[in-house]
């Protein structure tokens, strides 16, 4: 039989393409016995003996289903479970239908195949992401590595985090795809309520290193999720602080805005309109606030510092009672999600008065200002202590709302432990 050049070429070109393809994936650089703990982890036979290149092209036919897609394997408790960390109804009469739930994870996900191979190449940026605080301060100490002064989560899992190649080494284990050392200081009861919080099935018949399989195979899913929940803490926290110059900015006139910039050598752009000096107003932000020279530096600067407090306080409230949560679960639950929520209105609330006693007090100060010959200075100190008072009683009301918010969402996540553990 002849073939043609061109043929043959291609048929000798084949293996170098497929060594291109897979050239761009984590396990291509990963050791023979990673490749395999990663097979097992996912329950996928292979070929033994079977030589590195052999492992490397079962992994490569299993990666997308179990990394990229991971959730057409899920149960119907998985694919509810998931949603449910994602804020996704489940439209009634579908609760039991699988294809249907695969289609709305698929909707709600979000890492592509590009995304999930970079994070395999870097796995201690994420696989310590769901460790409580607790669990993240035994594994320094089984490696005897010094923990970190002002020993928080993040001052752990940072430390964690760029002590890991050094304790793999140490161990004489490889850290691309980490084995069972990973979870030595981690009990048989630890590993278990790590599946049990995200409505992950224990392996049965159970065994350590099954839970250990199950609990590494997994990691990915539970940092995402564990991301996700922070960041929607952020923004909230973020929200609730950026309304002080939305609120407070849109009260001022045209003639306010103008006052103010001739008061303090500010040049203002010729021919603003309204909302340019706004949005002016809000570039410049920081000069504003620090601005006391006038009644309504003063004024705005007194609101800026009170909203300061309102907010700090407020945060630290949710923010203590979220940290409460994550260490607790590895992500955030609903409670401490709704409580964190809950409280960025309370401040959000909070701005809202203050910003509209800022304005008042400024236009009240403008007034007594011109009567008593332009004294601005001391007519916005007068504002100024008028709004820290007003601030004051507002911050103290608003954090114990925040406190007892954060209390009850505690109480209720501890009895709903309690209640799963008998």
């Amino acid at each position: 039989m002849k073939f043609s050049t061109g043929l043959v070429a291609a048929l000798a070109a084949a293996p170098a393409l497929a060594n291109t393809a897979l050239g761009k994936y984590a396990y291509n650089k990963w050791h023979e016995t990673e490749l395999e703990r990663w097979l097992s982890d996912h329950n996928i036979p292979y070929p033994a003996p079977a030589d590195r290149q052999e492992l490397v092209e079962v992994v490569n036919k299993n990666w997308e289903q179990n990394v990229v897609e991971p959730y057409n394997s899920w149960d119907t408790k998985q694919l509810q479970s998931y949603l449910s960390t994602q804020g996704q109804k489940i439209k009634k009469g579908t609760e039991q239908n699988k294809d249907v739930l695969v289609a709305q994870v698929k909707s709600a996900w979000h890492e592509t195949s590009n995304q999930a191979s970079d994070a395999y190449s870097s796995v201690s940026e994420w696989v310590f992401d769901s460790w409580t605080e607790s669990q993240l301060k035994s594994f320094l100490d089984y490696h005897s590595i010094p923990n970190p002064s002002p020993r928080t989560r993040d001052s752990l899992l940072s430390t964690v985090r760029s002590n890991y190649a050094k304790a793999a080494n140490k161990a004489g284990e490889t850290a691309a795809y980490p084995g069972n050392w990973i979870y030595q200081s981690w009990s048989d009861s630890d590993l278990k309520s790590w599946l049990d919080e995200r409505g992950l099935p224990a392996p049965q018949p159970s065994s350590r290193d099954k839970l250990v399989a199950s609990v590494r195979r997994n990691a990915r899913i539970a940092s995402n999720q564990a991301s996700k929940a922070a960041a929607s803490a952020s923004a909230s926290a973020r929200a609730a602080q950026s309304s002080i110059s939305d609120v407070m900015f849109d009260s001022w006139t045209e003639s306010q805005f103008k006052e103010w910039a001739d008061k303090n050598g500010i040049p203002v752009p010729q021919g603003s309109n309204l909302q340019e000096l706004r949005a002016f107003g809000r570039k410049k932000q920081s000069s504003l606030l620090a601005s006391g020279t006038s009644a309504y530096g003063a004024a705005t600067t007194s609101a800026g510092n009170a909203f300061a407090q309102v907010t700090d306080d407020l945060y630290l409230q949710g923010k203590q009672w979220y940290d409460w949560a994550l260490n607790q679960a590895g992500m955030a639950s609903e409670e401490a999600k709704s409580s964190l929520s809950s409280i960025s209105v309370s401040a959000a609330s909070s701005v809202s008065s203050l910003s509209k006693a800022a304005a008042s007090a400024s236009s009240s100060a403008s007034k007594a200002a011109s009567k008593t010959g332009g004294d601005y200075a001391s007519a916005g100190k007068s504002a100024a202590s008028s709004i820290s008072s007003e601030a004051s009683a507002s911050a103290k009301s608003a954090s114990l709302k925040a406190r007892a918010k954060a209390s009850t969402a505690r109480a209720k996540a501890s009895a709903s432990s309690l209640k799963n553990e008998l």
